[in-house]
């Protein structure tokens, strides 16, 4: 079996490797008054996030300067997802809650991220996600959002 990639970070990006995330349609349930709550096995992806990342934290591979720049920088993320089989699950499924679990536990917006790439992997014996986040200094939007904003 090959070897996951080490966690690596910097004052400008951060590499880790996560548990897969659970399946989108395992990630909500509606409760007795009809709202939609994440469910129990959502909730635990969400906090192995926060413990990867505090770990990472007390071992010196996130660093202050990292989460400095993370509120104020936009946001690349470059993920792999590494699948029990080809086709069992859509990849985009995985998205939305690993991009709010990472951003949550670093306390900024994900609404940070401009640029998202997302890859499909097979691991049969290891199903996980890798993931890069870059801080990205300068973004370039649109002509016609400069023009009408003041």
């Amino acid at each position: 079996m090959r070897l996951r990639r080490p966690a690596t970070g910097s004052a400008t990006q951060l590499c880790l490797t996560l548990p897969l995330p659970p399946s989108i349609n395992e990630q909500y349930a509606t409760d007795s008054h009809g709202h939609r709550r994440l469910t129990p096995v959502a909730l635990r992806f969400k906090e192995q996030v926060k413990k990867a990342l505090l770990n990472l934290e007390r071992q010196g591979i996130l660093q202050v300067a990292f989460r400095e720049r993370m509120g104020s920088c936009y946001l690349a993320l470059y993920i792999e997802c590494y699948f029990e089989t080809p086709l069992k699950r859509d990849l985009d499924n995985i998205l939305k809650i690993t991009q709010d679990s990472i951003c949550n536990a670093l306390g900024t917006n994900d609404n940070r991220i401009v640029d998202i790439h997302l890859s499909r992997r097979i691991r049969t014996l290891d199903p996980h996600i890798y993931v890069e986040i870059d801080t990205l200094d300068a973004w370039e939007f649109d002509e016609e959002y400069t023009l009408t904003r003041p």
